[in-house]
């Protein structure tokens, strides 16, 4: 008997929810990851795993900005740096400390793209309730930036749309 109720009321609790949901929406969720100094916004939906950093072979004729490849879970995926990638500029050598915080981000299976990002830090989950303010993005920014957030703390987090980031000519074509 005391099994059947709370059978009844966790099925009471998950239509509550459920209803919830459809109610207030989704909020966005995002993964939060610091690169070249500053802090960008991944949406889940489009963030695969998580790898750490790890040996990777290099490509010659590629640009600045693409380290080479790496074996991740038996899949071949393209390494990117992201600070170098947004910023335009040349990556600076990490020190063995530094590298052993920096992470691979890979992109969504569902992008269709094998490629993983480089990022300095994880910084965790974020949701909208994790900020205080937020902005468009300007017209002279990169089209697959998103909005920008400010945190309670007063730090700034950019949004990166990764599956637009996976569809801009510039970041498929990687030959020097």
């Amino acid at each position: 008997m005391a099994n059947r109720q709370a059978l009844r009321d966790l099925q009471s609790r998950l239509a509550d929810r459920l209803q919830l949901a459809r109610t207030q929406g989704v909020a966005p969720s995002w993964l939060a990851v610091e690169a070249g100094g500053k802090n960008y916004l991944f949406p889940m939906a489009q963030a695969g795993e998580i790898f750490p950093w790890g040996a990777m072979q290099a490509v010659p004729y590629t640009q600045s900005w693409f380290l080479g490849v790496a074996n991740l879970r038996g899949g071949l995926y393209g390494v990117v740096d992201l600070a170098s990638y947004v910023t335009g500029q040349a990556i600076t050598p990490k020190t063995e400390l530094a590298r052993k915080e920096s992470s691979l981000v890979a992109l969504n299976s569902a992008l269709d793209v094998n490629c993983a990002l480089l990022i300095d830090r994880l910084a965790g989950l974020r949701n909208q309730q994790a900020f205080s303010d937020f902005s468009e993005r300007p017209s002279d920014a990169p089209v697959f930036f998103g909005h920008r957030y400010i945190d309670q703390n007063g730090q700034a987090w950019q949004e990166i749309n990764l599956q637009l980031l996976a569809q801009q000519a510039h970041f498929l074509t990687i030959g020097a």
